[in-house]
């Protein structure tokens, strides 16, 4: 079975849409930020691992204090996931941290930085035009 098959695309996104509902409904550990999103799922063709991208909105110590509460959790997470999931494999999880968001989030601040910072300039430089 090739990677990027249909089977595994769907099995991806299934087992992403289920990680995000037992992570935000059902783990009740205070380590685990409330603001905790699973990005994006790999599970492999053969359905034995799976790595899991998790992205959270905070700062560093939040997002290792979460990650130690998911790493904790992965035996509760993996038989909740067996229950509603009808996989052949529970997929053993890893999870790893995202920091795609936090990047983007970032960039879209220093590029409205240097937006603020060049309109005066550009104002000047009108108001300079409709004198002359």
């Amino acid at each position: 079975m090739r990677k990027n098959s249909i089977k595994n695309t769907r099995i991806n996104s299934e087992v992403q849409r289920e990680l995000a509902n037992i992570i935000r409904g059902e783990i009740k550990d205070p380590r685990i930020h409330p603001l905790t999103s699973v990005v994006a799922v790999e599970v492999a063709p053969d359905l034995k691992t799976c790595k899991v991208y998790i992205s959270v909105l905070g700062d560093e110590e939040a997002q290792a204090k979460t990650l130690e509460g998911l790493r904790s959790a992965v035996g509760y997470i993996r038989r909740q996931l067996a229950h509603t999931l009808n996989l052949r494999n529970t997929p053993e999880l890893r999870f790893v941290m995202d920091q795609s968001i936090e990047y983007g989030v970032r960039m879209s601040k220093l590029i409205d930085e240097n937006r603020v910072e060049e309109r005066p300039e550009e104002e000047t430089e009108q108001k300079k035009e409709d004198e002359e």
